[in-house]
């Protein structure tokens, strides 16, 4: 299991290298400045930082008193990612539209090409991440570890 300070240096480098990658690319595909790009980028991300915290919380708190229990299995994993997600686009749709002084519409499917990117970024992140800081005992398993695939 990773220390906390291993999760502090993956969660900032994961923010940093993609504010690097968004900015420059979300400025060229929607015809943005760069700097409201970036400015955008940084604000959606400590936006989605502290929703990920309320939202977790919020989450598990209710299925404790629902359930007993904060286990979660395949269904509540969907149920818990569109809801998390949903909820940062209410969020952050209108923010987005008066920012840059758009559509909710255009808002939206800026919205939805960040998502989209930001999925492919995460698997990309951390496949990476695991390969340069894998863990001690990914080396003494008979499991294959990500660096070795």
């Amino acid at each position: 299991m990773r220390t906390t300070p291993d999760r502090i240096r993956h969660a900032i480098s994961f923010e940093l290298v993609g504010l690097a990658v968004i900015t420059p690319l979300g400025a060229w595909t929607f015809g943005v400045p760069m700097t409201d790009m970036g400015i955008l980028g940084l604000g959606a991300a400590t936006i989605a930082t502290i929703w990920n915290y309320i939202y977790n919380l919020g989450f598990d708190a209710l299925m404790l008193r629902l359930t007993g229990g904060t286990q979660k299995g395949i269904p509540v994993r969907v149920l818990h990612a569109v809801l998390f997600e949903a909820g940062l686009l209410g969020v952050l749709l209108p923010l987005i539209a008066w920012y840059l002084g758009i559509s909710l519409l255009q808002a939206f499917l800026m919205d939805v090409a960040f998502a989209a990117f930001y999925m492919l970024y995460a698997f990309g992140f951390n496949w990476a991440y695991d390969r340069v800081f894998p863990l001690p005992e990914w080396r003494s398993s008979s499991q294959p570890s990500p660096a070795a695939s």
